[in-house]
């Protein structure tokens, strides 16, 4: 992997760089694994789902955030052009910061070892070297279904990701050996700079035109950057509308009521692959002139985020004819669903001159802020 900060040079201009370094630049701690990528490469599915939960859906809040800060008014024709950033936050729920499961793990060597001494240790007599190594090779050969619980990847760094082993019999030689309940620590817990985090931001490039028979458009894009040739290209873009019924009646609205539909894509190299659409209702008021003036807004929209997760699972596992290299090696996709359904949003823009500034709240199980500036035509 690049250097923290050569991969950092050419995302600079990026208002999101610094969590995608988050996700992807070495920590500091020389004794835990480096990137986000090499830790869930130490995690199984069951195990690396519940880990990265809290960002999935604090991702997927966010990237549902921010679309509007007005509803169009109910005009056949009538220019308008905004370009600005957006910021938006989703803070973490209490309790998003451990997790608790039971699922499927590979187990490694050292992990392994680690079981063999504990029974050792409870049985008081040392295994033969070679019914060891033969033991080891059969517990690393498959799945063991255990309890696995921990922080999550914004949990504290010192709640230690802990394997549950229930015990189990395995054979070598001809012999039956009872294997004893163990809890195996892994060395990592909450992930460096993400641990105890209250919430997580992201920062986005909007352009919005308008408007055509009561119809305003928005455009999300950032051009491809690669973050590395290991890792990728980071891609983002989306795309909203909004569409005021009220051009097709005879009856005036005292405020301006839109149907919206948002919907956006953001691939962070070859890691995430996460997918957002919302749609639903917004209104707002004016109140004052065109370059002047102060529109409060509301907004409840249904929502659905996903994030797909690609990793390598790398267990170290004896040498043998199957493994020459020692590494048992998956390829492991798992999609995660957001926890958010929904959201009631209320905010207020402010417009002096050709400066737009907004902020807003989202009420939802994952709650945020969005704020934004532009320049409005």
């Amino acid at each position: 992997m690049q250097p923290e900060s050569k991969m950092m040079r050419p995302l600079g201009w990026l208002a999101s760089a610094g969590l995608l370094a988050l996700l992807v630049c070495p920590r500091s701690q020389a004794a835990e694994p480096g990137s986000l990528e090499e830790t869930l490469e130490t995690l199984s599915a069951d195990a690396a789902a519940s880990y990265l939960s809290p960002i999935s859906s604090a991702f997927g809040a966010n990237l549902n955030s921010g679309w509007f800060r007005r509803a169009p008014q109910a005009k056949k024709l009538g220019f308008s052009f905004e370009a600005g950033m957006v910021l938006m936050g989703s803070f973490f729920p209490t309790d998003a910061g451990h997790f608790s499961v039971n699922g499927d793990f590979r187990l490694s060597s050292s992990e392994a070892n680690f079981l063999l001494d504990e029974m050792e240790n409870q049985q008081g007599g040392a295994l033969p070297s070679f019914v060891r190594d033969a033991l080891i090779e059969e517990i690393t050969s498959q799945y063991t279904s255990v309890g696995i619980s921990g922080a999550t990847v914004i949990g504290a760094a010192s709640d230690s990701v802990t394997i549950a082993f229930p015990g189990a019999t395995y054979s070598a030689y001809g012999l039956d050996y009872d294997v004893p309940a163990a809890a195996v620590k892994l060395p990592f817990g909450g992930f460096g700079d993400l641990a105890d985090v209250p919430l997580l931001p992201l920062t986005v490039p909007q352009f919005s035109l308008g408007t055509f028979y009561g119809t305003n458009f928005t455009v999300r894009w950032l051009p491809a950057v690669e973050l590395s040739p290991e890792l990728g290209d980071y891609k983002y873009s989306g795309f909203g509308i909004q569409h005021n019924p009220a051009i097709w009646m005879d009856r005036k609205l005292p405020v301006d009521l839109a149907l919206s539909f948002f919907t956006q894509s953001m691939k962070v190299g070859n890691l995430f692959d996460c997918k957002a659409t919302a749609f639903g209702v917004t209104a707002s008021k004016q109140w004052g002139w065109r370059f002047l003036n102060l529109t409060p807004y509301a907004g409840f929209l249904l929502e659905s985020a996903e994030m797909g997760v690609t990793y390598d699972l790398m267990v170290p596992v004896p040498v043998s004819a199957l493994y020459p290299d020692g590494v048992y090696t998956e390829k492991v996709d798992i999609t995660l669903e957001s926890e958010n359904s929904s959201r009631l949003v209320l905010g207020t823009n402010l417009r002096l001159g050709i400066v737009n500034w907004n902020l807003d709240y989202s009420l939802a199980k994952y709650s945020g802020f969005s704020t934004g500036i532009s320049l409005a035509f």
